[in-house]
């Protein structure tokens, strides 16, 4: 029988990628973690970590039992919240989402999921996919409102069968200038034009694609200013202090003294969705959920 402490203190491995660090985040000491690995291997008859000077990494049988981890947790975490509804009558349903996406498409959904079914507790958590993703798959949370910039599905989905991935609306960036600017009157731009301008981004996401996107056409950026908020970011590019690249949903509420130009076929696009464990979709209150989800995405893609 395989212990189900070991296999958390294995997730955590291979979270952290050394025993200290697991140990750290456990509360444990790194030989505790240590034995622990030592025992489930013993047990299985099989490494599951390869141990070296730089840490640990796992072993093809430890990325078996790290999914079979992850697993185990999420039907316990299922479990417990069918064991509380027992006793309250009350279905417990917890959605992470990206700032953006939350306030544009969650408020509508979770009121006709509300109306549907009035006796679910909902709770939301707030973060950026690489933090919600790993949520869903643990079973910490029911679904997460995440997205994807061009490219292959976010990891933490493609890389594990048990989450889905539903897509729900592509959110072109578009260039934010100043009012004023040579190009603000202009239809569309090539993104090559820009090659001169200094920018101020609202994420530091969107500055990693930026560069990308430069590269391809020949240039470097010159970034004067990064922040951790889009609206903070059109307001210095209404000041004039740059140019900026922005998600079509994040340009509400407007910003005066600020022209918005989208860029030419094929431009920069976030490919937003929702994650959730496959097996549950089916699953009355999420089911509503996904279904208004999409219903507010195409209402949006409409506009």
């Amino acid at each position: 029988m395989i212990d189900v402490q070991r296999l958390r203190v294995l997730r955590a491995v291979a979270e952290h990628g050394s025993f200290n660090k697991a140990a750290a985040a456990l509360l444990l000491t790194p030989s505790a973690v240590s034995q622990h690995v030592a025992v489930l291997e013993r047990s299985l008859g099989a490494q599951v970590v390869a141990r070296s000077t730089r840490g640990v990494t796992l072993t093809q049988a430890g990325r078996i039992m790290v999914q079979a981890a992850e697993s185990v947790t999420a039907e316990l975490a299922h479990a417990q919240q069918q064991v509380d509804r027992l006793g309250t009558g009350r279905t417990q349903l917890t959605v992470a989402t990206f700032t953006s996406g939350g306030r544009l498409l969650l408020p509508g959904a979770l009121a006709r999921l509300t109306a549907a079914h009035p006796d679910t507790v909902l709770h939301v958590r707030e973060g950026e996919p690489e933090a919600s993703l790993p949520l869903v798959r643990q079973g910490a949370v029911d679904l997460a409102l995440a997205y994807h910039f061009d490219g292959p599905l976010p990891g933490q989905v493609s890389q594990n069968s048990s989450m889905r991935w539903t897509a729900l609306l592509k959110d072109p960036l578009r260039v934010v200038l100043p009012e004023g600017h040579r190009l603000a009157g202009r239809a569309a731009l090539d993104i090559a034009e820009l090659a001169t301008e200094p920018w101020v981004l609202g994420c530091l996401k969107t500055e990693a694609y930026l560069r990308r996107y430069a590269e391809r056409a020949g240039f470097k950026p010159e970034m004067r200013g990064t922040t951790t908020d889009y609206f903070f970011a059109r307001s210095l590019v209404a000041a004039g202090m740059g140019i900026s690249l922005i998600p079509s949903i994040a340009l509400a509420p407007e910003v005066p003294g600020v022209r918005i130009v989208p860029i030419k076929e094929p431009g920069p696009t976030r490919h937003i969705g929702v994650a959730t464990i496959s097996r549950r979709r089916d699953h009355p209150q999420l089911a509503t959920l996904i279904n208004a989800l999409q219903e507010q995405a195409a209402a949006v893609d409409g506009t």
